[in-house]
């Protein structure tokens, strides 16, 4: 980031984005006028389209067939702050995304219903390049000077096989238009503003419920980012079993700033927020603040997961012994989460009902709770009654895609009472959590947390584990950490 300059520093020295924010006043009509020229045309030509281009043109078409005859508006959303003149780093929505393939703040997909004839006209609003004439590349703090170079609309049009207009033309079309409109919600107040006469509530969740639905069933371009995604994150988990020394020289943000190294090297970012949870911070099911002591003898619970460039995230958790070793009663809990998983995976198949998987899950973790005399049997009843549910606490997956909990606003008809297709993604993910204040476990239990997770692609025969580069068994896990510590 520039430097900012104190007030004292002469007004010639001052950069140009506080003097455009009145704090140093005007610049001289020489500058300006020297800053109009002697840049050099860079127009990029013969762009090749992005890789998903064929696929985000089916997606469109599908979604342009489920609504016939209505305009369509999909934005991607606007910078958000963070403080005063700062901005998070951008994240375009996933329904935009998803349907162009673009991440650019600001930009709106629009479908208009063909005057006389069938299906939708595609137009891909987008700020264009910075002008030069009128000084926004250097006055404004959001001009290609301050932040990079954006493309043309031209340039875009290459790219993405969409029409490409000036988004700054596009709320007086839209409060204009006439006709029945859907909008995705929740991302553009501009956008929102100008459809506030002509969308409707009901409708809007529709469309974004529907949206949600198409991506139950992955296509083959977001399979292959998906496991791209997974074989990173299997890299990251590696990194992190490397420096468990030196993470128990200082503390839980060691490992969450190892993990985060392999996902901007390798990817787009984080997924999600780390969850780097040792001792009893394994007992807190989304512990990411990460600021605690890493300790020998304790376990490590890694939930993590890289994001591909193109917004396609893995979601894996493996739970480990800081010094290498499982002791006895961490190796028993360990193995009945691992036992629970295998039941778990074992019910991912095409033709199952989804909610398969968590009750064979539960099932087993059931058993071991009466077994281990924690509950009082038999297991149906525990089960009938949801007794697990005090150590278990949790659904035992979720779909996962662009976003780490994917497809959350589809039907539960189509969802979490639907049956299991080829192409589907989700996690199955069991854990065991005996919190540090239980009193009705014994003291040894206290503070011992549990999970495994991994990424499982349903096939037409079964299933794939997309993230099985890592060990889950506990004596794998053993062996594999003694080989990366050397």
């Amino acid at each position: 980031m520039a430097e900012q300059q104190s007030p004292e520093t002469p007004a010639d020295e001052q950069p140009i984005k506080q003097r455009k924010n009145g704090l140093y006043g005007g610049v001289s009509d020489e500058l300006a006028e020297n800053m109009r020229s002697g840049w050099a045309d860079t127009e990029l030509h013969g762009l090749e389209p992005i890789e998903q281009a064929g696929q985000t043109a089916e997606r469109r078409a599908k979604l342009s067939a489920q609504f016939p005859g209505e305009r369509l508006v999909i934005p991607a959303g606007n910078l958000k702050t963070r403080s005063n003149d700062t901005e998070y780093p951008f994240r375009s929505s996933v329904e935009y995304t998803y349907l162009t393939g673009d991440q650019t703040e600001n930009g709106v997909l629009v479908l208009e219903p063909r005057d006389g004839g069938p299906g939708h006209d595609a137009t891909l609003y987008l700020l264009p390049r910075s002008d030069r004439e009128n000084g926004e590349f250097w006055l404004d703090g959001q001009g290609e000077l301050w932040v990079g170079r954006r493309h043309s609309l031209a340039e875009a049009e290459q790219l993405y096989g969409i029409p490409c207009s000036d988004v700054r033309e596009l709320t007086g079309k839209l409060g204009a238009a006439a006709g029945p409109v859907r909008a995705v919600r929740g991302h553009d107040a501009g956008v929102e503003a100008a459809l506030a006469d002509s969308a409707t509530a009901d409708g809007d969740e529709e469309l974004r419920g529907f949206l949600s639905e198409m991506r139950l069933v992955k296509d083959a371009f977001e399979v292959a980012e998906l496991q791209k995604a997974v074989d990173s994150t299997v890299r990251g988990f590696e990194d992190v079993v490397k420096v468990l020394d030196r993470a128990e020289a200082t503390s839980e943000r060691y490992i969450e700033g190892t993990f985060f190294l392999r996902a901007r090297v390798e990817g787009n970012d984080i997924g999600y927020g780390s969850i780097c949870a040792a001792g009893p911070h394994a007992t807190t099911l989304h512990w990411v603040r990460n600021d605690g002591a890493v300790r020998s003898g304790e376990l490590l619970l890694l939930d993590a997961g890289v994001e591909t460039h193109s917004l396609y995230t893995a979601d894996v958790t493996r739970t480990m012994p800081i010094n290498g070793r499982f002791n006895d009663l961490q190796r028993k809990i360990y193995d009945a989460v691992y036992d629970a998983q295998e039941a778990g995976i074992a019910a991912v198949r095409p033709g199952a009902k989804y909610l398969d998987f968590h009750h064979a899950s539960q099932r087993v973790l059931a058993e071991r709770l009466v077994e281990w005399g924690l509950l009082e049997g038999p297991v149906e009843r525990v089960l009938e009654l949801g007794l697990q549910r005090r150590w278990s606490l949790h659904g035992t997956g979720h779909m996962l895609g662009m976003d780490v909990h994917d497809c959350a606003v589809a039907r539960r008809e189509t969802y979490a009472d639907g049956t299991l297709e080829p192409g589907m993604c989700l996690t199955v993910e069991p854990g065991l959590y005996f919190q540090p204040d239980d009193l009705t476990v014994p003291e040894e239990y206290r503070g011992i947390g549990v999970r495994i997770e991994d990424d499982i692609l349903v096939t037409e025969d079964g299933n794939r584990n997309m993230s099985d580069g890592l060990p889950r068994r506990s004596q794998d896990v053993e062996e594999w950490m003694a080989r990366l510590k050397g």
